[in-house]
């Protein structure tokens, strides 16, 4: 029996069990292998310093630093006004109320009469705050700005980054995967702007300006107060380090459900079907219940500093407020004994415009504590998108120097000695990814292993295609036939260079592909796969796709040629027509014939046909041979078919069994071989009773792909 999915309780006590003695920097490889399984990717340890972190982020900021400084500088000046109303506390108190003379520079000229003084000062304290509010609001607006823009940029680097990954690492991210990295981890970077620089430096204003306030005002006070700086220190020093790592889980585990969630909303027709809406609906509720868990433990982590925090402030407030409460009654009575003058005393005004001050120095440390969950779980997300940077590209190791021209290429593939592995590809690419900084990356889990399992249609030697030697003139077409997992579709991707091989060498006009910059290549191919794949758009867009320079009556030609034109018009919007995510308004012939104009569109010099009418009927196959036929002319054509009229008349069939090239020629030379292709002829024209040699065009015929 399958192994239900578990309860969101058992995988969280499991996942408590494999974290709860997690050091900060290091755990053992069993712990690591343990969060993996209970859904949390990576090992879960902090993997770069806060110092770290705040480097790159630096670097991250670059363009905006300008920007940035004069949003800063608004924040200081406000920041310092804002502090010079809670001086207007002493003079009310000391030369409003008590009568006692200002004394402030000659310059400062203030009415000495006590209500006019009163209006004054309240006056004074609106004014101030408002011309404070004015700037402040300035600069938060400028910060905000730059806030959305690194957003913009960072998910920009990371989409740009993602798209170049190697086939392989793509497939592991899952397409939810990524999109809930470039939304929720790019986006956190960008919130970064304020949580790790523009409130901070609030804080640092805040603080330098009060504490050189209250150490003109009394230093023993201040000495008192300065006490609670090493208690900030030792707070976060003893919980950030183990609050971070929790919401770096919780990050992933959301990665996790997004792409489980793309995926069964992809595969709605077989959810149905097999009527499993219910547990597809509990499985996406288990795992919220379980990620939930993960943000609850985080957030009871971060009220450890709350908590810190809030008995901190109301106590050091009332031990400065006894203290200072008996200096004041102490200086009163020495100043009636004449021990002191007036302006060695401490006055109530003096008292109570300490307390504000002391409020104004500890208030932005006690914002900056209830904030670090937001911080820490920022800092995550840089942490995470920092590791997809990092990646090493689709071919990093041999990017290419060589541009090709379609103009100036003849179009002649030669494979020599090829041997691919796709064990060995992944093997070599985790050591690729290990010598980077982001060796853990992101997403490895229990279901997409670091190591992956030998493939299925690996022989012993672990190679899907072995020992491959073929020499394809410019202009020939090839056709690929043999039984399902023979490696048809591997040796088309070796030619499309989304792999490399193993071994040997794929060569483009006498020059390796390794050496010919892949996007110049790519221009050069045209792909038709039997999974067809168009996006949420109009027609005319993506059969333009391949071609962006194209106008409406060139798209409507290779409309035409594929056949697709008639069904086109016949749609309400024709050409505009918005067919839906992966064209599901559209019938899976109507979806291959787009796909088939969109290669035309091209006008590619190299032409892969993976099962491209596949999904046509027989009728509609007999309307676009002529144009298939006329698309692959003066084109290197690789063909693999499901049907014998498709294949017959290419210049070369190329029998491929367990990886191997078993047997090559012409239909009519294999058919006299009596080998292998004659024997798959046979066996699908049995049933029809029909010789393939007595007829021109034998009813169509499926063979399996690989």
């Amino acid at each position: 029996m399958i192994d239900p999915v578990p309860s969101s309780r058992s995988r969280y006590q499991k996942y408590r069990a494999a974290t709860k003695n997690r050091k900060s920097d290091e755990i053992s490889e069993q712990e690591r292998q343990k969060i993996r399984a209970m859904g949390s990717p990576r090992t879960g340890r902090r993997h770069r310093t806060f110092w770290q972190l705040l480097v790159r982020f630096n670097d991250l900021l670059a363009g905006f630093r300008q920007t940035l400084g004069l949003a800063l500088t608004g924040l200081g000046i406000s920041t310092l006004l804002g502090l010079l109303p809670i001086y207007g506390t002493k003079l009310i108190f000391d030369n409003v109320l008590l009568g006692k003379p200002v004394q402030l520079p000659a310059w400062i000229a203030l009415p000495h009469s006590p209500r006019a003084l009163l209006a004054t000062v309240c006056i004074g304290m609106v004014v101030i705050a408002v011309i404070s509010m004015l700037v402040g609001t300035a600069s938060r607006w400028q910060a905000t700005r730059i806030s959305k823009r690194v957003q913009v940029a960072t998910r920009k680097r990371a989409f740009e980054q993602a798209i170049r990954l190697p086939l392989h690492r793509v497939y592991d991210l899952k397409s939810g995967g990524v999109a809930s990295i470039l939304r929720e981890d790019a986006g956190g970077v960008g919130d970064l702007v304020f949580s790790l620089v523009y409130n901070p430096s609030h804080a640092v204003v805040q603080l330098l300006g009060s504490l050189a306030i209250l150490a003109f005002i009394d230093w023993r006070m201040l000495l008192g107060a300065s006490l609670l700086l090493p208690v900030v220190w030792f707070t976060h020093r003893t919980w950030i380090a183990r609050i971070r790592p929790l919401w770096r889980d919780a990050r992933m585990t959301r990665q996790k459900i997004d792409a489980h969630t793309t995926e069964s909303f992809g595969g709605m027709r077989v959810v149905r079907s097999f009527s499993r809406q219910r547990s597809e609906a509990n499985r996406f509720t288990t795992d919220n219940h379980f990620m939930a868990r993960q943000e609850l433990l985080g957030w009871w982590m971060s009220r450890g500093i709350d908590a810190a925090w809030a008995v901190i402030i109301p106590l050091a407030s009332a031990l400065l407020l006894w203290y200072g409460g008996n200096r004041v009654l102490d200086d009163m009575r020495r100043l009636q004994d004449g021990s002191i003058t007036q302006s060695q005393a401490l006055t109530p005004g003096d008292l109570v415009m300490f307390l504000g001050y002391l409020t104004a120095l500890l208030g932005p440390i006690a914002v900056l504590a209830g904030t670090a969950t937001q911080l820490q779980g920022n800092l995550a997300g840089l942490d995470r998108i920092l590791d997809l940077l990092e990646e090493p590209r689709e071919f990093s190791s041999h990017p290419g120097k060589t541009i090709v021209d379609k103009r100036h290429v003849d179009g002649r593939i030669t494979l020599n000695n090829v041997c691919f592995s796709y064990t060995r590809q992944r093997l070599q690419s985790a050591e690729s990814r290990a010598l980077s900084p982001g060796a853990s990356l992101i997403d490895q889990d229990a279901d997409h292993p670091a190591t992956p399992p030998l493939a299925g249609n690996e022989s012993a030697h672990g190679f899907v295609l072995e020992n491959i030697n073929l020499d394809v003139q410019a202009g020939q077409t090839i056709a690929l036939v043999g039984p399902s997992g023979a490696g048809k579709t591997t040796l088309c991707n070796l030619i499309a260079r989304f792999f490399d091989p193993t071994a040997g060498s794929v060569a483009l006009d006498g020059l390796d592909l390794r050496e010919i910059r892949i996007d110049s290549y790519r221009r050069l191919l045209g792909i038709v796969e039997q999974d067809t794949f168009l996006f949420d758009g109009s027609i005319a867009q993506n059969i333009a796709y391949g071609n962006r320079s194209v106008n409406i009556n060139e798209v409507i030609t290779a409309a035409r040629q594929a056949n697709a034109h008639e069904f086109i018009t016949q749609l309400e919007n024709g050409y505009d027509t918005v067919i839906g995510e992966r064209g599901v308004k559209l019938s899976g012939g109507q979806r291959q014939r787009l796909t088939i104009a969109r290669a035309i569109l091209a006008d590619p010099k190299i032409l892969i046909l993976d099962e491209a009418t596949s999904n046509l009927d027989t009728e509609s196959e007999r309307l676009i041979q002529h144009s298939l036929a006329s698309l692959m002319n003066n084109r290197t054509s690789f063909i693999i078919a499901h049907r014998l009229s498709t294949i017959r008349n290419a210049d070369r069939i190329i029998v491929i069994d367990q990886g191997r090239i078993i047997e090559q020629g012409t239909h009519d030379e294999l058919m006299k071989q009596a080998g292998h292709y004659q024997q798959m002829v046979f066996l699908q024209t049995a049933d029809q009773g029909v010789s393939t040699t007595d007829r021109d065009d034998p009813q169509p015929h499926r063979w399996a792909s690989s």
